[in-house]
């Protein structure tokens, strides 16, 4: 009887969850053992080649001092869009859970720009930057504006961290209003009742009872930020002066336009690893305030 119900179970699982199984062992398993055993040959897609060849690939990832250079900048890029994206996001779906007029417009409104493909929103920033603020500023007599912020390396940096924040709010936003839907609404009239203002009630009750909506978002916002390609190919092409390029950026140009297959494979698995660890952590760190409150 016992092997009966196994059996089934068994079934169950694979006419529901192996569509699912199979398709995730298709496009990210199998695909990630494939390209770290690339990384261990001299891999061309031209001619074919991939006789092993140990860590020679890692060997030149650690002596390419660009990578560690745009690795350091895709740092920065990070932790000042992760920043901006969540505390814009939080405040925005704060707004959206007060009981106003028009917010389910004001949220899909928000939420659009998470729709828009990277190429198209790195072209529309693009014209933003580079035609529509130049021209306000010189009618008005802006002098942030008056100039593209794409020509010069500091505002660029400023310029890719705004487009990527913008595309990351409205979905994190979301995210923080389920979070504060979970919020008991007892708990909020209590504290009302004892005369918290808004502004302790969010510190002290709002954000420790939204810790897992803040992990989830941290953690979307990490790894999407150090993985953003598109943007930075539509926004800046790495410009000017190559300052702008991402780690992502410089494996693309590495692997497909100097043609150095393997190497650009290994730096891919060191930004993996990177990833993994930074996201990992902060996880961890958040989980244990969750635990603490």
């Amino acid at each position: 009887m016992d092997r009966k119900i196994r059996l089934r179970n068994a079934g169950t699982f694979l006419l529901f969850g192996g569509p699912s199984v199979i398709a995730f062992l298709a496009v990210v398993v199998v695909p990630f053992i494939v390209g770290l055993y690339l990384t261990f040959t001299n891999w061309d897609v031209r001619t074919g080649d991939n006789t092993f060849i140990g860590l020679a690939n890692y060997s030149a990832v650690m002596q390419d001092t660009v990578f560690w250079t745009q690795l350091w900048f895709t740092l920065k890029y990070v932790f000042f869009t992760v920043i901006i994206a969540n505390g814009a996001a939080f405040f925005i779906a704060l707004v959206l859970t007060g009981g106003g007029r028009g917010e389910q417009w004001l949220r899909t409104g928000f939420f659009t720009p998470n729709l828009i493909g990277g190429i198209i929103l790195g072209y529309l920033w693009q014209t933003l930057f580079s035609q529509v603020l130049p021209y306000l500023g010189d009618k008005y007599g802006w002098s942030w504006f008056e100039t593209s912020w794409l020509t010069n390396t500091d505002t660029a940096f400023w310029a890719l961290v705004i487009t990527t924040s913008w595309q990351l709010i409205g979905y994190l936003m979301i995210i923080y209003i389920a979070g504060f839907a979970g919020v008991p609404n007892d708990v909020l009239e209590a504290a009302s009742i004892d005369g918290a203002n808004r502004l302790a009630t969010i510190r002290r009750i709002m954000l420790p009872l939204t810790i897992p909506a803040i992990v989830i978002c941290v953690f979307i916002s990490i790894s999407r930020s150090f993985l953003t390609y598109d943007i930075n190919l539509a926004l800046t092409k790495g410009g000017p002066f190559n300052s702008t390029e991402l780690a992502t950026y410089h494996i693309v140009q590495k692997a497909f336009l100097s043609n150095q297959y393997g190497v650009g494979q290994a730096e891919a698995v060191v930004l993996f690893a990177v990833v993994a660890i930074i996201a990992l952590t902060q996880s961890y760190l958040l989980k244990r305030l969750e635990v603490e409150s």
